[in-house]
């Protein structure tokens, strides 16, 4: 048989027992606080930040790598172009803007 028998006095009863109400109070009062409507919101809409930050941060990254390849393909160690890639990029560049340029004034026209 449980030994059922209690050694505190009624005093300490009383005050165990509004420790434990205070504690509970507390806990109701975080459980509101989580289960509002705003707060619910709130945590959804820091949640979608998060995963917007953590996209547009790996995005970043990407862009940064195309960049440097990029400029690795068009400028040396020292930072000078490098005139045998320059030269024939920019006149790819050239012929197909004059071949916009003459697509656009024939419709004009």
């Amino acid at each position: 048989m449980a030994d059922t028998s209690d050694t505190r006095t009624p005093a300490q009863i009383e005050a165990d027992i509004r420790a434990r109400r205070t504690v509970l109070a507390e806990t109701l009062d975080e459980i509101g606080v989580r289960v509002h409507p705003k707060t619910i919101v709130g945590d959804a809409k820091a949640k979608v930040v998060a995963n917007v930050d953590h996209t547009l941060g790996k995005a970043y990254v990407q862009v940064n790598r195309v960049v440097t390849d990029v400029r690795a393909k068009f400028v040396d160690e020292e930072g000078a172009p490098r005139l045998e890639r320059v030269v024939p990029a920019a006149l790819l560049v050239v012929g197909v803007v004059g071949l916009l340029a003459l697509g656009a004034r024939r419709r004009k026209s």
